[in-house]
């Protein structure tokens, strides 16, 4: 340690291997965390704004250390090192997880010590039965021919960190390259963020996006593969999607007009980041796919979830895959707080007034994108059920109003399955009263009905509504 590496490191601050701690108190909790991780240090004498106010040290301080290592079970390997009036503690991850302290079995998930139970540590343990991909050794990667300082640089820019004079310094403490008998050595890592082309490495890192007409893969109209650096396969992903993905405009009363793409941005970059930082890198016979069809979107990555994770923890939990690719992503801004991503995407689908996103793990993990299906309109107020509702006890001057947002309703439900009030008041813009006395006439001429609890319920369409419409979908020809 030396005056430079520490200040980088404060620089950087609290990340997957390095935690700030004003004194000894919970610190078994960080170590066992590290050590059913990867590893890591605990910086003793500085707090968790960065400052450095040090700490009285001496053998008392360094044996009372040592003896709450050892009270964790199975022990925790520990090596201290003194600088100035810090006391640092190295933890080696251990070869006999899970770990405990008193106070339970942690794991370190980005920044933070997450508390599991045994069974989830356990299942964590199965699912790690081969090394991480992540810190394995590069043996392809030639250093400094494949690397690209500049990405560096911008890495470090975009963290917030000054660029030391040595870059190798802040390469090995990023986890991303390591020394080894005075030479420069890069893990995958290092490869997937720092290389001055990866596809000059390895190809099953790419991320592919495709345009299919209609909705099956069978007539691609568009195709990019995207190989130079995992941060710019990101967002080199995302401008394709933007290129294909139709966009209204509001008017906000400003000169500038709001404009509102057919599924939010942010929901579609959570997913493609999520699908970088969580594929199976080792399985090296498929791509991050990011596939466009006219009914949905799709973003897959191979490799399912974890073991010990099912769709219903999806929200809930988060036990990373990658754990060094997703602390890098977090220092560049690309994830905010780990394991919101899901929780995340939810929201902003439906706050858009969209059908929640939809999530599939087998071989791959899938996340599938509902697009609004532009099917013709279907002039319902011909049928006799509608057309007398509309009719009785509704002035001729909101007729026509009601009539097309009856109708509406109706397509709606009809190309998605169903509805939640909620969701169609911000569909069609309206109030709860207004689409409570809409579905209240729908219901009384049985063309829908209502099925689940009072505030989350759904409404779908009655066998006579599905019958109505079909039966005009044929007097007018066909949809589309």
């Amino acid at each position: 340690m030396n005056v430079e590496e520490l200040k980088l490191i404060l620089e950087e601050g609290e990340g997957y291997r390095i935690e700030f701690k004003e004194a000894l108190s919970g610190i078994d909790r960080e170590m066992v965390s590290f050590a059913n991780a990867s590893g890591g240090r605990l910086f003793i004498g500085v707090t968790d704004k960065k400052t450095v106010r040090g700490i009285s040290i001496d053998n008392k301080l360094k044996s009372q250390v040592q003896d709450i290592a050892n009270q964790c079970q199975p022990p925790v390997k520990i090596l201290l090192e003194e600088f100035d009036s810090i006391l640092i503690i190295n933890v080696h991850e251990g070869d006999d997880k899970p770990y405990k302290c008193s106070s339970g079995f942690y794991l370190r998930v980005g920044p933070n010590a997450q508390k599991l139970d045994r069974n989830e540590i356990l299942d964590f343990i199965k699912s790690e039965g081969k090394v991480r991909f992540d810190e394995l050794l590069c043996t392809r990667f030639n250093y400094p021919n494949h690397f690209d300082g500049k990405k560096l640089n911008d890495f470090l820019s975009r963290s917030a960190i000054t660029p030391p004079r040595d870059k190798t310094l802040a390469l090995v403490n990023l986890g991303a390259a390591e020394k080894q008998a005075g030479k420069t050595v890069f893990n995958n890592l290092g490869a997937l963020f720092f290389s001055k082309n990866l596809d000059d490495i390895y190809h099953h890192t790419t991320v592919t996006c495709a345009l299919f007409a209609g909705t099956e893969k069978a007539d691609v109209q568009d195709r990019r593969d995207f190989n130079e650096d995992i941060l710019s396969s990101i967002d080199r992903g995302l401008i394709f999607l933007k290129q294909y993905i139709p966009v209204r405009y509001e008017m906000t009363g400003m000169p500038q007009r709001r404009e509102i793409p057919e599924i939010p941005y942010d929901a579609l970059r959570e997913a493609l980041i999520n699908a970088v930082a969580h594929r199976d890198y080792f399985e090296k016979g498929a791509n991050v796919m990011v596939e466009i069809f006219d009914d949905r979107i799709d973003i897959s990555n191979p490799g399912g979830l974890v073991k010990g994770m099912s769709p219903k923890d999806l929200g809930k939990k988060s036990v990373l895959r990658n754990p060094n690719i997703a602390s890098l992503l977090h220092r560049a801004g690309y994830i905010e707080k780990m394991g919101t991503g899901v929780t995340k995407m939810r929201k902003l689908m439906r706050d858009a007034g969209l059908l929640p996103p939809l999530f599939e793990s087998g071989y791959f993990f899938t996340v599938t994108f509902k697009r609004p299906i532009k099917l013709k309109s279907i002039d319902i107020s011909s049928c006799d059920p509608v057309e007398a509702a509309i009719r009785e006890g509704v002035s001729e001057a909101v007729n026509e109003a009601v009539k097309n947002r009856l109708s509406k309703i109706i397509n709606t439900i009809y190309q998605n399955g169903y509805i939640t009030r909620q969701v169609a008041e911000k569909v069609f813009n309206t109030t709860r009263a207004t689409m409570q006395r809409s579905f209240a006439i729908l219901k009384l001429y049985d063309l829908v009905t209502f099925s689940g609890a009072p505030k989350t319920g759904k409404y779908l369409l009655t066998e006579k509504a599905k019958h109505l419409i079909e039966e005009r979908l044929k007097k007018c020809g066909s949809s589309g």
